[in-house]
């Protein structure tokens, strides 16, 4: 589950643009919600994120792993609603 904690925050970053951002809306310190994109490019060994001070962006491979990763996620929601409806 490590790996999809991993995503689910790489996901959360992106669609927030920033670190900052994602922690608050995750409720974690910005720290962890480093820890985990580095951990998860470390498992990929790629970079997903360009990141400067003042910006934040996708790599190339950010992007492809972006739009894979969302809808995966997107997947798994819809899983857990139909399994809480058929309940």
């Amino acid at each position: 589950m490590e790996n999809l904690t991993d995503i689910a925050v790489f996901v959360q970053v992106v669609k927030s643009g920033s670190f900052t951002t994602a922690a608050e809306r995750l409720q974690l310190s910005r720290s962890v919600v480093s820890k985990y994109i580095s951990r998860l490019e470390e498992r990929l060994d790629a970079r997903l994120l360009n990141r400067t001070t003042r910006r934040l962006s996708l790599t190339e491979v950010g992007k492809v792993f972006y739009e894979h990763a969302s809808l995966g996620l997107q997947e798994i929601e819809e899983a857990e609603s139909a399994v809480t409806r058929l309940q």
